[in-house]
């Protein structure tokens, strides 16, 4: 990705983004009304959790890390640092998405929570979705995306780079949350799927709104020549 008319979103992938995102749609709204209201783990998270909790040095150290950069001040600074290296490659619409995909999918996850209702170790810790699986799947896909754009990768190869990053990066973040016993494993799973539907769709809107000040502009350059 060059920036300028460079869309977020590589024409290749579109298509396929879209009907992921169409896809994950439908989970987050099946387990949100699956778990509406509970405080307790579900049948798939009592198959899931013995697997992984139970933590002990140094992978308590480790899901420690991970769950920081979820945290207030780490995600600050991931932001931060995505935007600069966006800007540094030129990219100004990859930087908008990073800014404007991880507020959106922070304040989804924020706004499922209180709708949903699901609580973990008292009625004052909501959990469903994963706010820390959502925003770190979304930072995820953003690079993906990026990289995906700049390097011309194909439709397979593309494909391959951002499933395989938002799958990477949300198992490490989910792993840490129900490790730390933060979210039960389906909260994970929602906090992963509402990164795909917000990232994909925000892109799009960013891409949108950036080509029609493109042709707007162009049009006013062609104008001013008349």
């Amino acid at each position: 990705m060059t920036g300028g008319p460079t869309p977020t979103v590589p024409p290749q992938l579109r298509a396929w983004l879209g009907l992921i995102a169409a896809l994950a749609a439908v989970a987050v709204v099946v387990l949100g009304v699956l778990y509406a209201g509970h405080s307790e783990p579900g049948m798939v998270d009592r198959w899931v959790q013995p697997a992984v909790d139970d933590v002990r040095p140094p992978w308590r150290q480790v899901a420690l890390a991970m769950d920081f950069l979820g945290e207030p001040a780490g995600a600050a600074t991931l932001v931060v640092a995505a935007v600069a290296g966006c800007l540094l490659l030129r990219c100004p619409r990859a930087a908008a998405l990073v800014m404007a995909g991880a507020g959106i999918t922070l304040g989804m996850a924020t706004l499922l929570k209180h709708l949903v209702g699901r609580t973990i170790h008292g009625d004052g810790n909501l959990s469903y979705p994963s706010g820390h699986t959502a925003f770190a799947t979304a930072l995820a896909l953003v690079v993906a995306l990026l990289a995906t754009g700049r390097f011309g990768l194909g439709r397979t190869a593309g494909r391959l780079v951002v499933f395989a990053s938002a799958l990477v990066v949300g198992a490490a973040m989910g792993w840490a949350q129900v490790a730390l016993g933060a979210h039960y494993p389906t909260d994970v799973l929602g906090g992963w799927c509402t990164a795909l539907v917000v990232i994909p769709a925000t892109a799009w809107l960013i891409d949108r709104a950036a080509d029609r000040l493109g042709d707007r502009t162009a049009d006013a350059g062609r104008r001013e020549r008349r």
